[in-house]
């Protein structure tokens, strides 16, 4: 777990000579303050501890060596967590006015130790190492993203706010159809007391903060949304048209079936507080990956191409695109460019084998011209029907090294028949010449005969 931590100091001098505005209070960094904030919890008082939080934030490590560089490392890692509890020593933008809002919600920060507190974690149902879990309304929600204090804290905001949001007016409901990155329900119901709200409400607790929940008692909302008494709609992330839920009224068990069967989208964002559940989502080993800057012109462009092509295949079962912003993962830009070799200060779309990270790119024009909604659906076409894979495309490579390795073979067999040819020659032309040799001295000798008989 790395979680990089910013400080920033000054002198009393330069202090005394800041002009106190509004402004520079707003944005001025404080340092901490060495309180202890985080808990260390064991079998006696993690009971204790956590009946004094409304929310119970829970770092589940591994055990630390006794080795000088270990405990440093670990003793980093708890002083991002004390950091996280203090408003006045947050370091990254907002987060320190998001928990200065919360005065009516107590967070606690602990610690358990794989090793020695096992028996806790066991108690806690705390089955992976290295996790982040929340403890918050009877509901346990393990923290599966970006390990960055503003990234966990703005997901603590998430968390505290009540599971469904109603939507009283217009406005609200603008805010509502704006939001089109997030798998979401809306439903109508008569009042917070109907039963039918309570089951809807209950379902949204399971899925809280992950999938967003919408209601509205109000009939004009109501109508605008097409909805009728106690008919709940499911959207989908980037899709126009929502999709009723059959069935009404529901219970919420089966509100609970209904998400858990269509929580896979045909596009998605990559989101920083959810990225490695995502990543872990994928499709027989691979996933369809989309870079795309959306404040980039050609981002952008790119984006609603991809969005086109999702809409008009959202049939499609076995599609799941997840669309990457690289300005939401700047630490990560270099690292994909390398291990992809690819360039994403321009859009770009490939499959992604997750085990191995081998990949397949769309080969992009030249020019600037992005590609069509059709040219996009062909490839990603080709994808769904295996004919682009990473792994053939392995494949395809070892199978040339293979023909390289045989026309090598090849030749040197070549090589070596010309070289017998050449002995054969050399051999020919050796007895040739001992033929004409024999043949000059058997003349030699039927002439000294001729001499001797004269």
């Amino acid at each position: 777990m790395h979680i990089y931590i910013s400080t920033h100091t000054e002198t009393g001098a330069v202090a005394r000579q800041r002009i106190f505005s509004w402004g520079e209070i707003g944005l001025e960094i404080p340092e901490y303050d060495g309180r202890d904030r985080v808990h260390d919890l064991n079998a006696k008082n993690f009971k204790s501890v956590m009946k004094k939080y409304d929310v119970m934030v829970i770092y589940y490590h591994q055990h630390v060596g006794k080795s000088k560089a270990a405990q440093k490392e670990f003793e980093m890692e708890e002083l991002a967590l004390e950091l996280l509890t203090s408003p006045a020593a947050l370091t990254y933008q907002l987060a320190a006015q998001v928990l200065d809002d919360l005065d009516d919600e107590d967070i606690g920060f602990g610690l358990v130790d794989e090793k020695t507190d096992g028996a806790v974690a066991k108690k806690l149902g705390l089955d992976e190492v290295e996790s982040i879990y929340i403890f918050y309304d009877n509901e346990i929600i393990e923290y599966d993203g970006e390990l960055a204090a503003d990234t966990l804290v703005e997901f603590l905001y998430d968390v505290i706010e009540d599971p469904v949001e109603i939507i009283y007016n217009e406005r609200e409901l603008k805010a509502f159809h704006r939001n089109e990155e997030d798998i979401k329900l809306v439903g109508y119901f008569k009042n917070e007391k109907s039963p039918h709200f309570v089951e809807y409400d209950d379902a949204a607790e399971e899925f809280h903060p992950f999938v967003k929940f919408f209601a509205t008692f109000d009939t004009k909302i109501a109508k605008k949304l097409d909805l009728k008494i106690n008919e709940v709609d499911f959207y989908e992330p980037f899709m126009e048209t929502p999709v009723e839920i059959p069935g009404k009224p529901y219970t919420e068990a089966e509100l609970v079936h209904f998400i858990e069967g269509h929580d896979r989208p045909t596009l998605r964002k990559l989101e920083p507080h959810s990225m490695y559940e995502t990543w872990e989502d994928d499709i027989d080993g691979q996933h369809i990956v989309a870079f795309a800057e959306e404040d980039d012109p050609d981002g952008y462009e790119f984006l609603e191409i991809l969005i086109e092509v999702a809409r008009d295949n959202t049939e499609y079962p076995n599609l799941s695109i997840i669309w990457i912003d690289p300005d939401d993962f700047p630490l990560l830009v270099p690292y994909w460019e390398k291990t992809f070799d690819i360039d994403l200060s321009s859009p770009q779309i490939g499959v992604i084998d997750v085990e191995d990270a081998d990949s397949v790119w769309m080969a992009m024009d030249d020019d600037d011209d992005m590609p069509t909604a059709e040219e996009l659906e062909e490839w990603i076409q080709d994808v769904i029907e295996g004919k682009i894979d990473p792994d053939f495309d392995d494949d395809d490579d070892e199978d040339n090294d293979d023909d390289d390795d045989d026309n090598n073979d090849d030749d040197d067999d070549d090589d070596d028949d010309d070289d017998d040819d050449d002995d054969d020659d050399d051999d020919d032309d050796d007895d040739d010449d001992d033929d004409d040799d024999d043949d000059d001295d058997d003349d030699d000798d039927d002439d000294d005969s001729d001499d001797e008989d004269e």
